[in-house]
């Protein structure tokens, strides 16, 4: 979901640039909510890594490739930087594969054609220099158009009901590994904090990390609201927050593609590399803390020394700050 969101910019202004260029996209099912391309390919990546040579994921690599290679695209861009999205665009037969010179993984720039040198930190610069070497031209990056789904947005309406009146905050404590995960339990201290400044708390969980927001609920004092999301339904609350709370995760990401406030909690992860970007902002991470990517299962050191009062003093400057 990050790199995604973290390639929308520079893609939108790439669309904005050349409005008649043809974009399509290949993209696990889960994440297609948040494109708006002339075309998605579905790439069922992670299934068939758990199965590599079953015939199923042979024959859906072949029917991929066909599908790629109808489009006759002129050009292949990988954003991602990775192996596998390499060999995803060696797939669609393009004339032309470019990716960064120094690719998240290194094994990647072997696979392009065609290598661009990127000076930028942050991840989204970088995918801006790729993409103004695209386009021939010097791009700025912009807000994306996510897609909107009328039913999620219906659902939006009525959890908020008649409480748009009072700041909305979106917690978001889970993360994609242990080390990057602020305790459940802080989060609802927290939480507990807003509520009483005068806020809706809203606490936002993947079908995996239900048990995550029921934490935060009961540790909130019952304070803190955790409705039923789907990507969908993420999308269309996230257009009407305040603020959101969260570690190096994907909803901080969307925040910041909806132009919202954000206080991110890091660790293992660097904020200059994957922080937030064009949004206002507050980055809370121990100056000891260092950029690790080992999936441990147990909360950094380093995130552990961020208390729940400089958390709700970050939010609380910002929510200020955009009144």
């Amino acid at each position: 979901m990050g790199d995604i969101l973290h390639a929308l910019p520079a893609v939108t202004a790439l669309r904005q640039a050349h409005p008649s260029w043809y974009v399509g996209w290949a993209v696990e099912p889960r994440w297609r909510p948040l494109l708006c391309v002339d075309r998605i390919h579905l790439v069922n990546a992670k299934e068939w890594a758990r199965s590599p040579l079953r015939g199923q994921t042979l024959r859906e690599i072949r029917d991929l490739r066909r599908e790629l290679r109808a489009e006759r695209y002129d050009l292949c861009v990988d954003l991602q930087g990775a192996v596998r999205s390499a060999l995803v665009g060696r797939l669609s037969g393009a004339s032309r594969l470019i990716g960064e010179d120094q690719p998240r993984e290194w094994a990647a720039r072997w696979i392009f054609g065609e290598r661009v040198p990127t000076k930028g930190v942050h991840v989204i610069e970088q995918a801006m220099e790729v993409c103004s070497a695209v386009a021939g031209d010097r791009l700025s990056p912009l807000l994306p158009p996510l897609p909107v789904n009328r039913e999620a947005e219906r659902w939006a309406d009525e959890v908020l009901g008649g409480e748009q009146k009072r700041p909305v905050v979106l917690l978001s404590p889970g993360a994609g590994w242990g080390a990057k995960r602020w305790p459940a339990e802080r989060y609802g201290a927290v939480a507990s904090d807003l509520h009483h400044y005068g806020c809706l708390v809203l606490v936002n969980a993947g079908p995996e990390e239900r048990a995550i927001a029921a934490e935060v609920v009961l540790a909130s004092g019952g304070v803190a609201l955790a409705p039923e999301f789907t990507l969908e339904r993420l999308i269309a609350l996230s257009r009407r927050i305040s603020l959101l709370i969260a570690g190096d995760t994907g909803p901080l990401h969307l925040a910041c593609a909806l132009g919202k406030p954000v206080v991110g909690i890091y660790g293992p992860t660097d904020p200059k590399r994957n922080g937030p970007f064009g949004v206002p902002f507050r980055v809370l991470r121990h100056p000891e803390s260092k950029r690790d990517h080992t999936r441990h299962t147990e909360p950094e050191a380093g995130l552990l020394t961020i208390t729940p009062e400089q958390v709700f003093a970050a939010a609380r400057e910002l929510l200020l700050e955009v009144r």
